[in-house]
């Protein structure tokens, strides 16, 4: 089956889809967060096929999101780790286990609550924050071209602009 590529797009969002938007990589990279570091790990805790999972791991190697390393226990064997690249999804995992715990529990109790291992404290919640500490929504935020922009790019973000914030406030400061 072919899969459409977003390379072509001007979007880092479509971007980030194309690396790991496929939700077999998603839970592998949540597995490496649990430790899980060898191949029949993954397999036997996600209850993957193992071609699918060869293929991923691939695929999450060539986006130098996931290295191997030589597992010490086991020889000529390699394990599975995140890259810095790999690390920095992590926020991304916890907003995806928030919005799931609030829209997806079963009887809205979340399976594990998630707490700092210094203080014993839960975590807060993933959001977008002005400067000020505010809370913020897409509503409150202006997009504005950025360095990469093209006249596409920002032919969308003035429609964007004017859709979602209004005539009135189009003007960018």
């Amino acid at each position: 089956m072919y899969r459409k590529r977003f390379t072509g797009m001007n979007c880092t969002i479509a971007r980030a889809l194309d690396e790991v938007g496929e939700w077999w990589s998603l839970l592998i990279i949540r597995e490496c967060t649990q430790g899980t570091t060898r191949f029949d790990e993954f397999q036997r805790e996600l209850g993957i096929a193992r071609n699918v999972l060869a293929a991923r791991l691939e695929r999450l190697i060539e986006a130098g999101i996931i290295e191997r390393f030589p597992l010490q226990d086991r020889a000529n064997t390699d394990g599975y780790r995140l890259t810095q690249k790999g690390e920095e999804l992590y926020p991304v995992l916890i907003a995806l286990k928030q919005w799931g715990d609030d829209w997806l529990a079963p009887d809205g109790k979340a399976p594990l609550e998630l707490v700092d291992e210094k203080t014993g404290d839960p975590i807060e919640r993933i959001s977008v924050h002005g400067k000020d500490g505010t809370p913020l929504s897409f509503r409150d935020l202006r997009f504005r071209p950025g360095p990469g922009a093209t006249s596409t790019t920002a032919r969308v973000i003035e429609n964007r602009n004017q859709r979602i914030l209004g005539q009135d406030k189009d003007r960018d400061a």
